[in-house]
């Protein structure tokens, strides 16, 4: 949050901080007296519930006023684990197999193939996902269910796709592209060690994981693997009606079959996150990614006031 606001005020954008709680009231004065005529939705729960995590974009569209990145509904569909899968999965895209589980007594993992991964639903961030999150049979796996649905509610248990890691941000309005493909490097990791990116690897900088997980941008990448990689990134981009800007996880089995693994509306604007890393391997510097998404924030206003004019007139 405050890389952006630097960047804005280098660009000789005026800003303000608003914090987005469930005092909708509060908000809405705080709007008003600012006179904010653009917002940079930079969040990413509401009070600490991921599950709201849209509702900012939607209280902004019924405010009318504009702002960066995507609508409320692709959001609302790329926060909910369960949809992103029933959405990918029922337009062809491949993702891994997998079950819901809400607590349900007769449990049954005949379809699976072990070792298996619990995600909670709804949570960002690798929240819940570590190396304790992955189990290689059913008994442990019965045996760890209730802790897990206890602390996150709804679980998707996933099979675990041994292979390669990559990240494609995506960029652009009123078309978008892909930046230079990411690679999570794994190599250092030891046998026995679960090549993930968990809430370790992203969050607790003493960590292992925290610490051998770097983000390379790989020359000597094979021009039909890179095209799948964008292709499929790109597809998810439209399918979620994703805007401006986004991220898609995907991971390569040794048949170069693509699993997306997530698809993020909303990933982190952060001068050492994913986007703004692609963005700078793409030659483009922190200040100028802000500045693009203020420009395709000012381009749909003008593209709407002119609609408006044309149909008032």
């Amino acid at each position: 949050m405050e890389a952006v606001e630097k960047a804005l005020r280098s660009l000789g954008y005026p800003s303000v901080r608003i914090p987005f709680t469930k005092n909708l009231k509060f908000f809405i004065k705080k709007m008003e007296s600012a006179r904010v005529a653009v917002a940079f939705n930079l969040c990413e729960s509401v009070d600490e519930d991921p599950k709201l995590a849209w509702h900012p974009a939607a209280l902004l569209e019924l405010l009318g006023i504009p702002f960066t990145g995507s609508p409320s509904t692709a959001i609302m569909l790329a926060t909910d684990k369960l949809l992103t899968k029933r959405l990918i999965m029922a337009n062809g895209i491949r993702t891994p197999n997998y079950l819901v589980y809400i607590g349900q007594e007769n449990f049954n993992t005949a379809s699976l193939r072990f070792p298996v991964i619990i995600k909670p639903r709804f949570e960002d961030a690798s929240i819940g996902i570590d190396q304790e999150s992955i189990f290689e049979e059913e008994k442990t796996l019965r045996s760890g269910l209730k802790e897990f649905s206890e602390r996150f509610g709804h679980l998707l248990i996933e099979e675990y796709i041994t292979g390669r890691e990559f990240n494609i941000s995506l960029l652009g309005h009123p078309v978008a592209k892909a930046l230079p493909v990411a690679e999570i490097d794994f190599s250092s990791f030891p046998e026995g060690l679960y090549p993930i990116v968990g809430y370790r690897a992203k969050w607790e900088k003493n960590s292992f994981e925290y610490n051998h997980t770097p983000r390379v941008f790989p020359d000597d990448l094979p021009h039909g693997l890179v095209k799948k990689l964008n292709d499929t990134a790109l597809s998810c981009f439209h399918l979620f009606q994703i805007r401006d800007y986004g991220r898609v996880d995907i991971r390569v089995d040794a048949h170069e079959r693509i699993y997306v693994l997530e698809v993020n509306a909303n990933p982190c604007l952060s001068p050492d996150a994913g986007l703004a890393a692609a963005s700078y391997e793409a030659g483009m510097e922190y200040a100028e990614l802000v500045k693009k998404l203020v420009d395709y924030t000012a381009q749909r206003t003008v593209q709407n006031d002119h609609k408006v004019s044309r149909v008032s007139g």
